[in-house]
């Protein structure tokens, strides 16, 4: 069955939590309020092979086997647009975005023969999926099909990084495995979250006091617009806890982390 789909730039999908690639998330540090969004796949479930290709997998006590998709995301709560959305709706980053933007509405994580279960438009949002859209998916085959490439190829050549992340974290951070067992068991799909500093940390990564420096900012915002909200009481935890990481990262000690703006 072919699956039509055009974008109409209505800007209704810039919002909330954006999946990125390594590379984006560090290009975007000075953006995006960075987290590493942990979720455990399943073994029976379908898309378990290739998490576990492109992420990580850990065995459980009950020698359960779980796939890690391990994501650095732009974590904004849902009711909030991308930073990069103009007041006129249109991307203000749209040369240089991210490949989770360009390769929307498909998804990498998902086999191919899969996508069109993620082709539904969620209401309220305004893209063209009618006849006179292009073809963009037919035959369980996605056309047009280089930013989707190119997104895939990116997450390969980032799995190692990954990799070493996870593995330090389910060393030094033992109830991590905890988490991730309970996340497992639930009805929706659920995750963790963990700090973009763990994750400079644990990869040893050079220029994680440039990085620190330049995502402090961002948190103290972010800080700012969840404070006494307590509806984003969640998000306003981990932007408190993170910027207290990143300031020690950046070799800062500010009297609070509402200074840090």
């Amino acid at each position: 069955m072919n699956r039509n789909f055009r974008c109409t730039a209505c800007g209704k999908c810039c919002v909330g939590q954006l999946p990125l690639t390594w590379n984006d998330a560090e290009a975007n540090i000075d953006l995006f309020p960075i987290g590493m969004v942990w979720t455990p796949v399943p073994a029976s479930s379908k898309d378990f092979k290739l998490v576990s290709q492109l992420g990580a997998t850990v065995r459980l006590p009950d020698r359960k086997e779980l796939g890690l998709l391990i994501v650095p995301t732009s974590f904004i709560p849902a009711s909030q647009p991308c930073p990069a959305l103009q007041d006129n709706n249109l991307c203000g980053i749209h040369d240089t975005k991210p490949a989770r933007c360009r390769t929307m509405p498909f998804y990498p994580y998902r086999e191919e023969r899969f996508q069109s279960e993620v082709l539904s438009v969620k209401s309220g949002w305004e893209c063209d999926t009618s006849e006179a859209a292009p073809v963009v998916y037919s035959d369980l085959k996605i056309n047009n099909r280089a930013d989707f490439d190119a997104e895939r190829q990116q997450l390969l050549q980032e799995v190692p990084l990954i990799r070493r992340y996870a593995e330090y974290m389910l060393k030094y951070t033992p109830t991590i495995l905890t988490q991730l067992a309970l996340a497992s068991t639930k009805t929706k799909p659920s995750h963790i979250v963990t700090s973009l500093s763990s994750f400079l940390t644990a990869t040893r990564h050079p220029n994680a006091q440039k990085l620190a420096e330049k995502q402090l900012p961002i948190l103290s915002r972010a800080v700012s617009q969840t404070e006494n909200k307590p509806e984003l009481s969640e998000f306003h935890r981990h932007y408190v806890a993170w910027a207290k990481e990143m300031s020690f990262l950046a070799k800062i000690k500010p009297k609070s982390v509402t200074e840090l703006s």
